[in-house]
């Protein structure tokens, strides 16, 4: 059976390039378009929170997966990207998103090995079932570092 669930934000238009954004989830800040388009530095784009959902929706499914996968994470930080070429009729696109995980797993008395496989299983898994990057028509990019410490006292 499907189920739907609904998300919402209200935006207003506060004058020039500026406009601020009340997101159902409580957060509430001024945006603006980014500096190479007429708007602000400093603030919250478009651009930035399109890069932003990506970001934290596969790290949210990453983690989601390493409880399944049964790891034992240590530490997950990713720097993202996001790319967008610009046409001579000025319309936008962004062609792809690029993450760089950086994620710390601890295999305990397991194969250091068999660990990074699972961790690897998982980040794919992220992905698979993020729901940012099944609805995107950017290619999503990830590059791992990832990295396994063997610390037989955690259980």
């Amino acid at each position: 059976m499907t189920r739907t669930a609904t998300y919402h934000t209200v935006v207003k238009w506060t004058g020039e390039h500026w406009g601020h954004i009340v997101m159902g989830n409580g957060p509430d800040m001024d945006f603006s378009a980014p500096p190479d388009s007429q708007g602000h530095p400093g603030v919250l784009t478009p651009e930035d929170a399109f890069v932003a959902a990506a970001n934290t929706c596969i790290m949210m499914m990453f983690v989601w997966a390493a409880e399944r996968f049964r790891l034992k994470l240590v530490s997950y930080e990713c720097r993202a990207e996001g790319t967008k070429r610009v046409e001579l009729d000025r319309t936008e696109t962004f062609t792809h998103i690029r993450l760089w995980p950086e994620i710390c797993v601890n295999a305990g008395r397991e194969s250091p090995d068999v660990v990074e496989a699972r961790t690897r299983r998982a980040l794919s898994a992220a992905q698979k079932y993020s729901l940012v990057a099944n609805s995107v028509k950017s290619e999503i990019l990830i590059q791992p570092t990832i990295q396994i410490v063997q610390d037989v006292t955690i259980q």
